[in-house]
């Protein structure tokens, strides 16, 4: 990819809010178990950044995905992973199927406050007995007049408590499981809308992950987005978009943490030498890297062939599941390298263990990325009555 002045602005721009307005703050942030959302929010949208690839019309900047690429992966100089990620949910998750399917009042209604930091948003898709399974949702929402009247719940919601709205999947017709879904703009505040908990994590610490559960919430008719029966066409293709955006955010902080253990190893001496002098230990630390910027070029692959119109889901899912088994390659072996001042709970690598653990999870685990890439390989088995 060739990078532009533009793209390194939106990196310096970014770099300059994390320096001063969140990274100083992370480890309170952390303890606490949530970050202002709204408050880092609006610092963003105030910057341009959290409609980076959306339409001037609704106060985004028009770009290509390269630019919102580049916003990712600067996101990794965040010294956690939990607000890269709530970051993502807003700009790369929630949001992207409004933007482009939504009518114009929807879009003004929902989009245009949520890229101007205005609004919070979170995805609701996953649900306890369907994650990766998007479609065995139970979820329902049946026309009742001009409502949608829906009834159900949802788990492992990334802003859950703090979001003003909600991109919502549901299924709002019988038939294929394929074709009875739609995409609904949720506005939080609902009567029936009850957040349940917030949930308690291994990792992603200050990010508010919640439980939610719908009791005849009635929303108009007129907050769905694009067609009745396509929300699960829409929802993969959201998925695209998330999946690169979660693959690049990796990168930056797996390459901080490998110049933070060269540095830890450097300084810290065994048997009469530094343990960076070990052969076994600078050489696996150049194999990381190896596979870090391995992953970099796959993403910056994808992306040219995202914004050249191509269908990039092969290439988005061997991304995603990449980046799941690089970072737990990378913060393993650093942490071990670290020793036991790595086990510490508030150490650099035990926070990265923590927190990436997750990449090979959400947004699609490990074995649904490899039964896309298999079906895309034309080598998933033909099973009868399928």
């Amino acid at each position: 990819m060739q990078f532009t002045p533009e793209h390194e602005e939106i990196r310096r721009t970014l770099r300059t809010i994390i320096d001063r307005d969140i990274n100083p703050h992370v480890d309170e942030w952390e303890e606490a178990g949530i970050f202002p959302a709204h408050e880092v929010f609006k610092k963003l949208g105030d910057a341009g950044l959290l409609g980076i690839h959306k339409p001037v019309e609704y106060g985004g900047a028009g770009l290509d995905y390269s630019y919102a690429l580049v916003m990712a992966e600067e996101l990794g100089h965040i010294n956690c992973g939990s607000i890269p990620m709530a970051i993502g949910v807003q700009t790369d998750m929630a949001t992207p199927a409004l933007a482009r399917f939504g009518n114009d009042a929807l879009r003004k209604e929902f989009l245009a406050p949520s890229i101007s930091g205005d609004y919070v948003a979170c995805l609701g898709v996953s649900e306890v007995g369907a994650g990766s399974d998007v479609a065995s949702i139970k979820t329902t929402a049946r026309r009742v007049g001009g409502d949608y009247v829906i009834n159900g719940g949802k788990m492992w919601t990334t802003n859950g408590t703090q979001a003003d709205w909600m991109c919502l999947l549901a299924n709002t017709g019988d038939g294929s499981t394929h074709r009875n879904k739609s995409l609904i703009c949720l506005p939080m505040k609902t009567k029936g809308v009850q957040v349940v908990k917030k949930l308690d994590k291994l990792g992603m610490r200050s990010s508010d992950t919640a439980q939610i559960f719908f009791d005849e919430v009635k929303v108009p008719v007129r907050n769905l987005i694009g067609q009745e029966g396509l929300g699960f066409t829409y929802q993969m293709q959201q998925f695209q978009e998330e999946r690169l955006w979660g693959a690049i955010s990796a990168v930056v902080g797996m390459e901080r943490l490998i110049n933070q253990t060269i540095e830890y190893t450097r300084g810290r001496k065994a048997f009469g030498r530094s343990l960076l002098d070990n052969q076994v230990i600078h050489f696996k630390l150049a194999e990381l890297l190896t596979e870090v910027e391995t992953l970099r070029s796959l993403c910056y692959r994808a992306c040219e062939a995202y914004i050249g119109g191509e269908d990039v889901t092969m290439l988005a899912s061997m991304a995603k599941l990449k980046a799941g088994r690089v970072v737990r390659q990378v913060t393993d072996g650093c942490l071990q390298y670290w020793g036991g001042a790595g086990y510490l709970w508030e150490s650099p690598t035990a926070r990265a263990f923590r927190d990436t653990r997750l990449a090979s999870i959400g947004g699609g685990a490990d074995e649904i990325m490899l039964q896309i890439i298999c079906k895309h390989m034309g080598t998933l088995p033909r099973l009868e009555n399928r």
